[in-house]
């Protein structure tokens, strides 16, 4: 299988991995301290060098309860260190819901768009058909201000899947072609801890929908229920969450700590059969 997304066309003969560069100031896990736009294109120039196969750039806190910010504002943060780091020689993923700052994004070097709504907003699906770019379309039951308040599903991972079986269709629709859509169950997006095992316990099953597979678990709150440990302690977890999606079908995995998920993929990668 291979992921076309602008220029690159990506092998996912291994799962790949997206490093996290939120210039924000009050993302979940990191946030101010990448802030500064310099700052940011440092960090993912770190990143890139621990290992990263893609950067996903956010201008937009998505944690839960965080309201939106203006395109303006959006634009300001993130295009500035897509133009420098798009010569450096990954894809570069532009987090966002906003078309018009999907637009100018990839206009400036961004080859995937990463959309936490679908591509439900008006104008979204136009904005990423008329490109080249990747997508990403993610399940969120809510909106990142209400979404942890009351979640609720008869069967989670039924509902998701329909939903995304649906957003794939209706990208196709809209003229962007399989080898550029890519698949998000959204952990941590409108979802208790029992809904996020259930998905990642039934992981496989999201391969029927024919999409490469994204899981973004790295540092989520779902493992403040097997461990006391702040945020930035939550590395373990994390790496053990990403090794389980891997062996059930993901095929980029989005965190923070490249370096050591790279690590922990290549021995899992080394067990497996030649």
């Amino acid at each position: 299988m291979e992921l076309h997304c602008g220029k690159y066309c990506l092998s996912l003969s291994r799962p790949l991995i997206m490093g996290i560069v939120n210039v924000t100031p009050d993302s979940f896990s990191d946030g101010g301290k990448y802030h500064d736009t310099l700052r940011a294109i440092e960090h993912g120039r770190q990143l890139i060098a621990d290992g990263a196969d893609i950067l996903d750039i956010g201008g937009e806190s998505s944690r839960p309860g965080a309201e939106p910010v203006s395109e303006e504002m959006e634009l300001r943060r993130v295009l500035p260190v897509i133009e420098a780091l798009s010569m450096a020689g990954v894809p570069l993923s532009v987090d966002t819901v906003k078309p018009e700052v999907m637009r100018q994004a990839v206009a400036s070097g961004a080859a995937i768009i990463n959309d936490i709504a679908a591509l439900q907003a008006p104008g979204a699906l136009d904005a990423a058909a008329a490109g080249n770019a990747a997508v990403v379309l993610m399940h969120m039951q809510g909106t990142p201000a209400s979404m942890q308040q009351a979640p609720h599903y008869t069967d989670v991972v039924g509902e998701v899947q329909s939903f995304l079986a649906a957003r794939v269709a209706a990208a196709m629709a809209a003229g962007i072609d399989r080898k550029r859509i890519v698949i998000d169950p959204g952990f941590g997006f409108g979802k208790t801890l029992e809904h996020n095992l259930a998905l990642l316990r039934h992981l496989d099953v999201f391969g029927e929908l024919g999409c490469p597979l994204l899981v973004g678990l790295s540092r989520k709150s779902m493992f403040k229920g097997f461990s006391t440990r702040e945020m930035d302690q939550r590395m373990p977890a994390s790496i053990a969450a990403a090794l389980l999606a891997a062996q059930r079908g993901a095929r980029i995995i989005r965190v923070h700590d490249v370096a050591a998920t790279r690590d922990a993929l290549a021995v899992l990668a080394a067990l497996e059969p030649g």
